[in-house]
């Protein structure tokens, strides 16, 4: 990527953040009164005046929007919301009425509970203290794009910046895509699915589990399963194991514990601490970044994973555990139906 720096670009750089709304050249840090009014009054315009957004009790609020062709970059945030899964990202290209990235802002982030910190360093995402959430998936658009947020609580700020470049693209670019899903708990003997229904041509490159478990031992068993272009009762691409698929092995134990760890493909960066008594189930957040190995699908994709525990007698046990997912692909069409989103109850971690 760092031969990517060495040769001349017909690309344009702009941003949109609550000091640039539209991210227009010479536009940023303009505002005559804003959020930080107050504490920039002695100072006057140009001296960080409108550096975050209000977002109103149970409100939509485009927090950005631009014509034109290009891609976005990098997006970071930050919120103020009192409670995990509050706020709830969605972002369209290209003038579609149903959003391509639908998920709750924190889980998008890979951090669905940020009541605990940990430091999250991956090439895709990046979670930086105390609360920096970071994407740098590329999100190309053709005419357009618009970025929304949906608030389910009550009032918080966001500050955010969204990096763009305006360029032009290859005929065969593909769109960004991303869809939250959670099952709690899951029916006995039933896989859980992360992704289906999926059409078109296109690669698979991500995964993030929040994985809540609801009983004694090991839980991660199961397999991670990829349908791929037609396959129906048996998948193509067929993992060993939970642990596995996300690139560890032997149950993430080293001498007796669960150890996190943060790579850039791949990693188990938090596991949530509990005292045994009034929080004994815990929750483990799990990433795999097909970088380097995307699954490629030129019909349709499903994916899905096995939740298997042990039993007595040396047996597997299916687990009717709290799992909710995000998956991350790109592909050529826009007209994909994702499930209807939960209620805010139904988000609720408990």
């Amino acid at each position: 990527m760092l031969s990517n720096l060495t040769t001349k670009k017909n690309i344009k750089t702009f941003a949109i953040s609550p000091e640039n709304l539209t991210g227009e050249k010479g536009g940023g840090g303009r505002a005559v009164v804003g959020s930080a009014s107050e504490a920039s009054r002695e100072l006057g315009v140009g001296w960080k005046v409108n550096p975050y957004l209000v977002l109103a009790p149970k409100s939509n609020t485009v927090i950005a929007e631009y014509c034109g062709q290009g891609a976005i970059k990098h997006i970071w945030m930050t919120d103020a919301a009192y409670a995990p899964r509050q706020l709830i990202l969605r972002i369209f290209f290209d003038g579609q009425e149903r959003p391509s990235v639908e998920c709750p802002l924190s889980d998008f982030f890979c951090n669905a509970d940020y009541r605990e910190f940990r430091q999250l360093s991956s090439l895709a995402m990046c979670v930086n203290p105390a609360k920096g959430l970071n994407c740098y998936f590329e999100m190309p658009f053709f005419k357009s794009f618009v970025i929304e947020i949906e608030n389910l609580g009550g009032e918080c700020n966001l500050y955010y910046q969204i990096d763009c470049e305006e360029k032009e693209l290859s005929e065969d670019t593909l769109y960004f895509h991303a869809q939250y899903r959670r099952v709690n708990p899951l029916p006995y003997m039933e896989p859980y699915v992360i992704l289906d229904n999926i059409k078109g041509k296109g690669h698979y490159v991500g995964t993030y589990l929040n994985w809540g478990v609801k009983s004694n031992g090991w839980w991660g068993e199961g397999e991670v399963k990829f349908y791929i272009d037609g396959d129906s009762e048996f998948p193509t691409v067929c993992g060993t194991g939970t642990e596995d698929y996300f690139c560890g092995a032997y149950n993430f134990d080293v001498e007796g514990k669960y150890l996190e760890f943060c790579t850039p493909y791949a990693g188990m960066h938090k596991i949530s601490r509990t005292n045994e008594l009034y929080a004994s189930q815990r929750y483990f957040n799990l990433y795999r970044w097909h970088i380097v190995d995307p699954v490629y699908f030129e019909q349709d994709l499903k994916v899905t994973v096995q939740a298997l525990g042990w039993r007595s007698g040396n047996r597997y046990l299916p687990l009717q555990d709290d799992i909710s997912s995000v998956a991350y692909w790109y592909s050529d069409n826009l007209c994909d139906i994702y499930p209807e989103f939960p209620s805010m109850n139904e988000l609720e971690i408990i």
